[in-house]
């Protein structure tokens, strides 16, 4: 397996409100989503739920990759937003205080693979200049791309049943230094790959594939 040292070769080369521009040559679009409560749609629900991503998903441009991301972290209960006053808000405070949960962030993220105007010679070959026509060309694609991706959000978030929304940079930044830091907080840790699992700082990771839709 080949090893790369992430501190060393950051995977981002900038940032653009929700944009990012991969080292690679992808260009990311970058939303946080707000799903339906545990328990709280019946199976019309989620055929319409099944049916606005549908929808949405078919008319992005060939090519485009869509990755959902749901990330479940082990956590306890702070409870210190709750009131701590009377006799009931003591105990209320003292019964759910350091309880385990499960925090649950669900993101979405759309990707436009390797421009084809990237592998044009004039902008591989760093001694020929770099005509206008390719840097226009980057940026129509790239509106056309982003374009899209809203309408597709758009028509998600117009089912009522879900809420997706743009992050913002800092908020890119911060997931990104966390999903490679295994989410351990207060410092920065190697990955040690196993055979069986991965390995980072204090906590543990493993990995499901699910390759058929019947799943």
């Amino acid at each position: 397996m080949n090893k790369i040292n992430i501190s060393a070769y950051q995977p981002i080369a900038d940032i653009q409100d929700n944009i990012v521009f991969a080292n690679n040559g992808n260009v990311v679009l970058c939303y946080k989503g707000n799903l339906p409560e545990i328990y709280s749609l019946s199976e019309k629900d989620f055929e319409d739920m099944h049916g606005a991503w549908f929808q949405a998903l078919k008319s992005l441009p060939v090519g485009t990759v869509v990755h959902k991301q749901d990330i479940y972290l082990k956590k306890s209960y702070t409870s210190e937003q709750l009131p701590n006053s009377t006799f009931l808000e003591k105990a209320t405070h003292e019964h759910f205080k350091g309880r385990g949960h499960i925090e649950h962030n669900c993101y979405l993220f759309f990707i436009l693979t390797k421009n084809k105007a990237l592998n044009n010679p004039k902008y591989v070959n760093p001694f020929r200049k770099v005509s206008k026509g390719i840097v226009q060309e980057l940026d129509d694609n790239i509106k056309s791309f982003t374009n899209s991706v809203s309408d597709s959000v758009s028509f998600i978030n117009n089912s009522r049943k879900m809420d997706f929304v743009s992050l913002k940079a800092e908020d890119i930044r911060q997931l990104t230094s966390a999903y490679f830091n295994g989410f351990n907080e207060g410092y920065d840790t190697d990955i040690l790959l196993d055979k069986k699992s991965v390995n980072i700082g204090e906590n543990h990771f493993d990995a499901l594939a699910i390759n058929s839709e019947l799943c």
